[in-house]
């Protein structure tokens, strides 16, 4: 796993892909959101996760770096320029799995869906076909080529979505809430790969998800974002999860491991810091065993 320096989640040598800055955003219904407090940012190879409550603009930050919305104060660039106006320039480089996938499958097959891209790009038939079954092959899915995708299980369209996403082998992937219909197994296998395409392939991701427990697994670097969209606090996991009243304004619960050192913190000052990992926690705790006995 690529070690990050605390400036965002950036690698020393990392360019900046994505920022956002100060974006304001209100809704018909008079709702706003105002992502400030912090600037967003995320570099080169950066697994990037966004925490917070419903409502806090996790989406509206998503679709702003999509450009599907148009900041009406702020600032935001992708690749160093404006997406909502300069979209057909960097849409190549992005793939992103929304939140509803039903609304990304449209093909009357799972191969036609994940050939969409490719043809689009003007690939030939036959490379098309062939970077389709290269994107099923990485999800463990060439079995699902000849299904109709709204036949499948909520994981499996969810996995359909993020092969059509890596098809053209993207240098941004944006994913919201990936996790959601997905079962442990499939979970972990999510979590592996989107570990490998960061390493090998350097790609940059960024993540909103209520699943708490897999940012420690997942992110170099994380931001909460408050009631109202305002970015309350960023760090590494670690740094994160070590705010525990700052975590409650966002109405986000750390991971039980978390919350499990900082009692034995308030209730034992000679207590080890926070471990996110089982096997961390483990040797934290039995270093900590040998030097009370």
């Amino acid at each position: 796993m690529p070690k990050h320096t605390h400036d965002h989640g950036r690698l020393a040598d990392a360019k900046e892909i994505i920022r956002i800055s100060c974006v304001r955003h209100t809704y018909e219904d008079g709702t706003s959101v105002h992502l400030c407090g912090l600037d967003f940012l995320a570099h080169t190879g950066a697994r990037v996760a966004v925490l917070g409550p419903n409502g806090s603009g996790k989406t509206t930050m998503l679709y702003h770096i999509l450009g599907l919305m148009k900041p009406q104060e702020g600032a935001v660039t992708v690749f160093g320029v404006s997406p909502s106006e300069q979209w057909p320039t960097i849409r190549r480089r992005i793939g992103v799995v929304l939140q509803n996938v039903d609304e990304q499958l449209l093909a009357p097959t799972v191969i036609d869906d994940v050939m969409f891209s490719p043809r689009q790009y003007g690939m030939t038939e036959a490379d098309a076909l062939a970077a389709a079954h290269r994107a099923l092959d990485l999800l463990g899915i060439n079995d699902l080529a000849d299904r109709v995708p709204h036949n499948l299980s909520g994981g499996e369209k969810r996995k359909v979505a993020l092969a059509g996403a890596l098809v053209m082998d993207p240098e941004l992937l944006i994913l919201d809430e990936p996790f959601e219909g997905l079962d442990p197994k499939s979970r972990s296998g999510l979590l592996a790969l989107l570990d490998q395409l960061a390493r090998e392939r350097n790609m940059t991701i960024v993540m909103s998800t209520h699943d708490i427990d897999s940012v420690p697994e997942f992110a170099d670097y994380a931001y909460v974002l408050a009631p109202g969209g305002r970015i309350a606090l960023s760090g590494t996991p670690e740094e994160l999860f070590s705010h525990a009243d700052v975590l409650a304004e966002g109405n986000v619960t750390p991971p039980i491991l978390a919350e499990l050192f900082a009692r034995l913190r308030a209730a034992d000052a000679t207590a080890p810091a926070p471990a996110l990992s089982v096997a961390d926690a483990v040797d934290a705790l039995t270093a900590w065993k040998g030097c009370t006995e």
